[in-house]
């Protein structure tokens, strides 16, 4: 039998899907839980990218992690009665995986420019983002705004490399 949450409740991390979505709780941080979630997941990659673990061998991880957080998503959505809430930041780890798939380089720099691009795209949300952003308030529409903000991001940071403007 699924539990059902009054509104009234927060959600607990206690909660395997809410530990989930929020990143161990990252979503829960007062200011910018996007923004962390960005720097947490680039600091996992930053060591994956040092192992020189191509991106090839993630990409089925990416779409099996994405099809379970559009699910989860849409679960948690109906039974808190909430739409898109700030905490559900899973799509922040998705979106910056897409834009660490163009990186040329594994070093600092090139971490951060993914990082400010990502957050760029993600905040202001210009373009085919903003239009999933207000028009697919689903799990799917959520996963996929930050995963064309990450392609967004790692297309603009690939013109960026070719014209030898980075380190």
């Amino acid at each position: 039998m699924t539990e059902v949450y009054k509104k009234e409740n927060p959600p607990s991390l206690k909660k395997p899907e809410i530990f989930f979505l929020s990143m161990g709780g990252i979503g829960f941080l007062p200011k910018a839980p996007g923004t962390f979630a960005s720097i947490a997941t680039l600091a996992i990659l930053y060591i994956f990218g040092q192992a020189n673990i191509p991106f090839f061998l993630f990409a089925p991880f990416i779409v099996i992690l994405t099809g379970i957080s559009i699910f989860l998503t849409n679960y948690v959505q109906k039974i808190y009665q909430v739409q898109d809430p700030s905490w559900i930041v899973i799509d922040e780890f998705i979106g910056v995986f897409v834009a660490w798939a163009f990186l040329a380089k594994h070093n600092w720099v090139h971490y951060l420019i993914i990082l400010i691009l990502f957050r760029i795209f993600d905040i202001v949300k210009k373009g085919p983002v903003g239009f999933i952003d207000k028009n697919l308030k689903n799990g799917f529409g959520i996963m996929l705004d930050d995963i064309v903000a990450g392609l967004f991001a790692g297309l603009v940071y690939l013109g960026i490399s070719y014209l030898n403007l980075l380190p």
